[in-house]
């Protein structure tokens, strides 16, 4: 066992997910998480870095891993990807249904979670005309894209609410419920397991039932769940999902998988560049892979699982309320996530009264990074208006949390 490997299980082991101490104080054990963010590299010099959403940083044991997967697949070219590949990458896929608790036959790979859920849109043939989609407004912008080609693709109507804000459990439910009540002609709806745009996790068991009970598929876009969040598909009661591990997993950039309970594979057409096949993989073809980097996927699992889920989980929730708890009793800044831990994890974004606008929140980020040296991202698409998005990593620590805090009640006085 390597040194770094060694560094990620002892530092996993700090962090058991039952045992003598309380979830606070293992979130808040600055000894601890500073040992796990030693893991990774720092971001630059003199910059909070708070946009970790985009892809999440591989721990060092990863990027070695990865590098050494590159010099052998580029050392051996097309002798190891045509014969010792196969092997192995059935190994891979196997860790990654352990990963979900699901089949390994169930799920294949994308090259990030864009792909795998415009596989299951644009793919999903259940449909006919006449019948209707629904999507809502904190969906992913590709996503809310691909749900509204089906018009023209499949001649159905297309319904688009926008969630309740501020959001809470039953104000969510009761907006999927009476879209559904409103639309019985719907068939097919997307539904995001956590929104990239607000941090909103929405009671994903529920509207999932709501959607089976009148005869609705969901096709579940856990992008930014997988990692961040304890869930299983089984549980939650999903057929059909998809992910990308270059996010709060930590593999390479361009790792994905799409899920597909094995009784619906059926109900995803094959590829336009694959024959006939009961498989799931004949419903993706993505070309010639980067070997690599799903060979390291593994090895990402590895770190994952070493810090535990539990722990990872506990730890960004802990970040997330160290800022947005504190000024939440402002209201000149409006912050899009509710104080319930079931409805959030460590994303969640904000916005300052009245400034809702692509333009007022770019310049909002500009002025977060060049007075305050805090790097975030503007997200817009979401009803009530454009806002900024905060999404904390284990190479953040609480004084940081309390420096945004700081810089948004300086900025709001204005």
């Amino acid at each position: 066992m390597d040194l770094s490997r060694r560094a990620i299980l002892a530092a996993g082991a700090a962090a058991p997910a039952g045992g003598a101490l309380t979830a606070e104080v293992r979130a808040a054990d600055e000894a601890h998480w500073g040992k796990v963010a030693a893991l990774y590299d720092a971001p630059p010099p003199g910059v909070i870095q708070l946009e970790n959403g985009y892809f999440g940083a591989m721990a060092r044991s990863t990027r070695a891993a990865y590098e050494r997967h590159t010099a052998r697949v580029n050392r051996e070219t097309s002798i190891y990807a045509r014969d010792a590949f196969n092997a192995d990458m059935a190994a891979v896929r196997a860790r990654c249904g352990k990963l979900l608790q699901v089949d390994p036959d169930e799920i294949a790979f994308t090259r990030g979670g864009t792909e795998s859920m415009v596989t299951l849109i644009g793919g999903y043939n259940r449909l006919k005309p006449g019948d209707a989609v629904l999507y809502a407004d904190l969906d992913y912008d590709s996503m809310k894209t691909s749900m509204a080609a089906l018009g023209k693709l499949r001649g159905v109507r297309v319904v688009r609410i926008d969630l309740p804000e501020p959001a809470d459990r039953q104000n969510v439910i009761d907006a999927y419920e009476a879209a559904l009540k409103a639309n019985p002609d719907v068939r097919m709806m997307l539904l995001t397991h956590l929104s990239n745009r607000t941090g909103l996790i929405p009671p994903v068991k529920e509207i999932v039932a709501l959607a089976r009970a009148r005869g609705v598929d969901v096709l579940l876009d856990s992008g930014h769940a997988l990692g961040q969040t304890e869930f299983t598909l089984r549980d939650l009661g999903v057929e059909f999902a998809g992910f990308g591990l270059h996010k709060w997993i930590g593999a390479p950039v361009g790792v994905g998988l799409v899920y597909i309970h094995k009784d619906r594979i059926p109900d995803i057409d094959v590829s336009i560049l694959e024959g006939p096949s009961p498989r799931i993989d004949a419903r993706v073809h993505t070309g010639t892979l980067n070997f690599a980097a799903v060979l390291a996927v593994p090895d990402a699992i590895d770190a994952h699982e070493a810090v535990g889920l539990p722990a990872k989980a506990r730890r960004l929730r802990y970040l997330r309320d160290r800022w947005a708890e504190a000024v939440r009793d402002d209201p000149r800044i409006q912050v899009l996530t509710p104080n319930d831990p079931a409805l959030h994890a460590g994303i969640t974004s904000f916005r300052i009264a009245g400034r809702t606008s692509r333009e007022d929140n770019l310049a909002l980020k500009k002025l977060l990074f060049d007075r305050h040296r805090i790097f975030t991202v503007e997200r817009v698409g979401v009803a009530k208006g454009a806002c900024i998005r905060i999404s904390p990593s284990f190479v953040n620590t609480p004084a940081q949390m309390d420096a945004l805090a700081a810089a948004l009640r300086e900025i709001a006085r204005g």
